[in-house]
Order: C-alpha cells, then sequence, then structure tokens
C-alpha cells in the first residue's frame, strides 16, 4: 500500500471486513483512524461493526452469489475475512481475477475456515506436532475412529464452527450419539463432518499472537515475522472466558512456540495477524489452531500493549510498520448477557470501572442470550495474577437486565 486516500471521495482506500462482531469492531475503528474508508459487511443486521463503519451490509456471506455481487458493487481495495463462514472458494476466484486482494490471501482463508485443512497442513505437510486425531462424516465412522485408535476421552467438533459450537469431550460410548448430534448442530456450514481428537496431557494452552509484514512491491518485497508476548486463557466449552499477557513459560518452550507459529503463518502466507493455538507441557509444544485475523483471547491487548492486536492487523495489512511490545501485564474477562432479550440494559458500570486499572468494553450486540458474550472487562496491574483477579472483579459487577 503506498498511499491512503481519503474516505469517501475518489482517492478512497477502501477495505470491506466479512464479519462485523466485536473483534471487527476493533478492527474497523483502528482502520479507520488511519484514514481508511471502511465497508462492513455481517449476517444480521445492527452487528457491532456495522455500528461504526462508513457503509454496512446484510448478507449469507456463504452464499457465493450475493458475496460476489456485493464485492463487485463495493470494488474495495482489500476484504478481510472476520469469521469462518464465507464462501471462500468465491474469494479465490476473486483474487484469481485481480478483482480484490483478500487478506492474509484467499488460500489462507479456505484453508483455516474449517479444521480438516488446517491441520491436514500442519501436521501432514509441515510435520508439526499436533494431538493424535480423525475425521469422520457419520456417526458410524466416529465411533471407528475413537474405537481404532482415538479412545477415551476425546473431543468431537465440527470442521466448521466458531467460539466453542459444537463441541463436546467424551468420556464414554454412551456419549458419542449425542456428540454427533451436537456437533452437527453446531457447524456453520458443513454439518455432516467432525474432527475428533485425542487429549493430551498439557499444563496449558497459549494464543500466540504472530504478525506478518510485507514492505515493497515485486521481487524487491519482503516480509518480516513478530511476535507478542504469550497469552494464556481459560477455555470452558471451547469457549474463551479469560485471558492474560503475559503467560509465564520456559524460553525453550517460548522458542519452540514461535518456531511453530512461524512455520503455520509463512506456509498459509500474506500479511496480517494470525492468533496461533498451542498447548504447552514444560518444554514441549503442540500445535492446536490458528485463525488468520485477530483472536477474541488477544482483546486482552488492549490494556496489555502499546499497540493492540486490531492496530497490528490493520497496520499490517497496509504495509505499515508495527509495535508489538508489552506495555504492562493485564488480564480479560467475558461479561456474559445472562439474558435472552433485545436491547438489553446495563447497569454496574461505575462499579466495575472503580476495580483498579480496569476498563470495558460493551460490543452493542443487539439482541443478548445467557451465554452470548456482550462485554469484555480488562484490567492492567503489575503482575499477571493481581489483573486476573480485577478483570474478573470487573466483570462480575456489570449487569445485563432485560428493558
Amino acid at each position: 500500500m503506498h498511499a491512503i486516500g481519503t474516505p469517501l471521495s475518489p482517492s478512497a482506500t477502501r477495505i470491506m471486513l466479512l464479519g462485523a462482531g466485536e473483534l471487527g469492531k476493533e478492527v474497523i475503528i483502528a482502520l479507520q483512524r488511519l484514514g481508511i474508508e471502511v465497508i462492513a459487511v455481517d449476517r444480521y443486521a445492527d452487528a457491532p461493526g456495522h455500528q461504526v463503519a462508513h457503509r454496512a451490509h446484510v448478507i449469507d456471506m456463504t452464499d457465493p452469489g450475493q458475496l460476489r455481487a456485493l464485492i463487485e458493487k463495493e470494488r474495495p481495495q482489500m476484504v478481510v475475512p472476520e469469521i469462518e463462514a464465507i464462501a471462500t472458494t468465491t474469494l479465490i476466484e476473486l483474487e484469481r481475477e485481480g478483482l480484490v486482494r483478500v487478506i492474509p490471501t484467499a488460500r489462507a482463508a479456505w484453508l483455516t475456515m474449517n479444521r480438516e485443512g488446517i491441520r491436514r497442513l500442519a501436521a501432514e505437510e509441515l510435520g508439526l506436532p499436533t494431538s493424535p486425531y480423525r475425521f469422520a462424516s457419520s456417526l458410524a465412522e466416529l465411533q471407528s475412529a475413537i474405537d481404532d485408535g482415538i479412545g477415551y476421552p476425546c473431543l468431537v467438533k465440527p470442521v466448521m464452527s466458531s467460539s466453542g459450537k459444537g463441541q463436546s469431550k467424551i468420556d464414554g460410548a454412551e456419549e458419542v450419539e449425542a456428540a454427533w448430534a451436537y456437533a452437527a448442530s453446531g457447524g456453520r456450514v458443513d454439518a455432516g463432518r467432525v474432527i475428533v481428537e485425542g487429549f493430551i496431557d498439557f499444563d496449558y494452552e497459549i494464543t500466540l499472537l504472530t504478525v506478518r509484514v510485507s514492505q515493497g512491491e515485486g521481487a524487491s518485497a519482503t516480509t518480516q515475522t513478530h511476535f507478542c508476548d504469550p497469552i494464556g486463557h481459560v477455555q470452558v466449552a471451547g469457549d474463551y472466558v479469560e485471558s492474560w499477557q503475559p503467560q509465564a513459560m520456559s524460553p525453550v518452550a517460548l522458542e519452540r512456540s514461535q518456531d511453530i507459529a512461524r512455520k503455520v503463518t509463512e506456509a498459509l502466507g500474506g500479511s496480517g495477524l494470525f492468533g496461533v493455538e498451542l498447548f504447552v507441557k514444560g518444554d514441549r509444544v503442540w500445535f492446536s489452531e490458528v485463525s488468520p485475523r485477530p483472536h477474541d483471547t488477544g482483546m486482552v491487548t488492549m490494556t496489555t500493549q502499546h499497540q493492540s492486536e486490531f492496530e497490528l492487523h490493520a497496520r499490517a495489512i497496509l504495509g505499515l510498520p508495527v509495535d508489538t511490545r508489552l506495555r504492562s501485564p493485564g488480564a480479560s474477562a467475558v461479561i456474559y448477557g445472562g439474558v435472552a432479550a433485545r436491547g438489553v440494559v446495563f447497569e454496574g458500570l461505575a462499579d466495575a470501572l472503580s476495580v483498579p486499572g480496569s476498563d470495558v468494553r460493551l460490543f452493542g450486540k443487539p439482541e443478548s442470550f445467557v451465554k452470548r458474550r456482550m462485554g469484555v472487562a480488562l484490567a492492567h496491574a503489575a503482575d499477571v495474577d493481581t489483573a486476573r483477579r480485577h478483570a474478573k472483579d470487573a466483570a462480575s459487577r456489570v449487569k445485563p437486565r432485560e428493558v
């Protein structure tokens, strides 16, 4: 990107986000601060990112016709996928035709939109350590995979889902049928295929935010890889509930984590921020998953880093310098909806913000569910343990209420 134009003018630099949830909203804000004209797309009206973008659209992003028609109409220079449920083959076609640049690449979006593509890349092509796994397209295949080597306990996940949807832990044969049905209901696109993973005895899991920045054009172009400090997190049923930065780990484990993240992101190519998830036990490290976009656990960087993961993503895709330095230890904790209602109100905000070092982000989602993530509490402190206590304390004081 040589120069940035003026939004809403003939010179505008236009970027389209496919997915406009809370993560997309922060990316939009970061892009707009750099003078980008942003078009936000989501499957429902008034998504968080819709509320701050220059223009907003509601389409079925898994529909190739709708997706192509909108991109041809808006003519963005770049398309930034922010969710998995997208007609990525259409993005590949549009990129091949020279109509748009996909971040990080259309191939990367296609590979990472389902667990099968990225797991085969990591384990079978790159030879990286992962948990034992098999894929299944029927209940019988799932049972066979478990019986023939995966064993119990194990995890069953749809090949395509997000935020833990459709994931189950199976401890015995009596739970297999229910797990298959749950996975089928939780898959966003392909409801008939799952990955079943054997358990790894790990001490903790991390997200290693990895930033690829390309500068220059053609043969003179160079790409540099930068790493943020590792982020520790707690997940419940596959969904993040709290995170902290930095996660303490041995120098050997950190070096191995960075090596794995570098290999995966180099194989995917392109520019931008990647959230690489890893399991760690002592000095051993296993690859789990990667998202070619900001990660929900990385929301903690809004209070810990000089540049948040959203600012890093915006700068990287524009070919601008990045700063991944840690500013302070910190933590995040999820604020759940608690109720099923539209247009909820939030009480206790002043009480939450009275917690030392705290901050709060309310996402502005138009509809609340009991376990829907409606906001996040952040806290920075002199050490991670204090920050975690303060973040959870602040989150507990925010009370969503039905009107």
